[in-house]
């Protein structure tokens, strides 16, 4: 099979780099990186480490699709050649390894982070099977991998938008009982986070269906916003109501 690789260092230009790799039955996206590493080419670069779909490390974009390349079966994908990319919506920094600073950054511009309450530390009191923790149950699946943000086309449009993987984050705490930042998060959420280019809060809502991670962003006006409505500000009725929704 054929390997089309994207291949770009600073100071060189950006190609695709083809890699004559023997197929085998069983063989990712993954192993055939490793192969075209070790036996033609050293100085490709990538990043992976779980080779089990736990860590996230090796997210890219495949046949143009954000996948995990430990879990991509080549045979998946077809006989024609398979195209690798970096992920899209961060700094490159060679090849197939991009920058996850920003992904980070953002998460702590939305306060997406456990505030405990004052006190002595107590065990948790949030049961597996209770409708809080089952209500956060998908949500909590997120590794942190940024595939989300590259597939995000609001984060193309507007830079300053958090990204999914951060609103995704923060409702699993804006859900939790225990967490005790809602109040200073809240101020986050609606005056610097996701304050965007049309003055209006963006909420993203992050869900996993059949295997594919679909972004759905959701524009409403200010007073319309759930998290103000539970925080005492009013609601909006079906009237007030402006939405626009972008499915990925």
């Amino acid at each position: 099979m054929v390997l089309k690789v994207f291949r770009w260092a600073p100071g060189a230009r950006e190609r695709l780099q083809e890699y004559a790799i023997p197929f085998q039955e069983g063989m990712t996206v993954l192993d055939a990186l490793v192969d075209a590493q070790r036996r033609l080419d050293p100085t490709l670069a990538f990043r992976y480490a779980c080779r089990v779909g736990m860590c996230g490390s090796c997210a890219m974009v495949i046949d143009g699709r954000e996948r995990w390349a430990c879990r991509t079966l080549l045979r998946s994908l077809g006989s024609g050649p398979v195209t690798v990319r970096p992920l899209y919506h961060f700094p490159l920094i060679r090849d197939l390894v991009v920058d996850m600073a920003p992904f980070k950054e953002k998460m702590v511009a939305v306060g997406a982070a456990f505030v405990p309450d004052e006190g002595p530390a107590v065990f948790a009191q949030v049961g597996g099977d209770s409708r809080e923790r089952r209500r956060i149950d998908g949500a909590i699946e997120c590794i942190g991998c940024g595939m989300c943000v590259s597939a995000c086309t609001m984060v193309a449009h507007d830079a300053r938008f958090a990204g999914p993987a951060a609103f995704n984050r923060v409702f699993t705490l804006e859900e939790d009982s225990r967490d005790a930042g809602q109040g200073e998060r809240q101020e986050l959420l609606d005056f610097r986070a996701i304050q965007g280019s049309v003055g209006r809060p963006r909420r993203a809502v992050v869900i996993l269906a059949r295997g594919r991670l679909e972004t759905r962003i959701e524009l409403r006006r200010a007073r319309g916003d759930e998290l103000a409505r539970r925080a005492g500000k009013g609601g909006q009725t079906g009237s007030d109501a402006e939405d626009d929704q972008a499915a990925i």
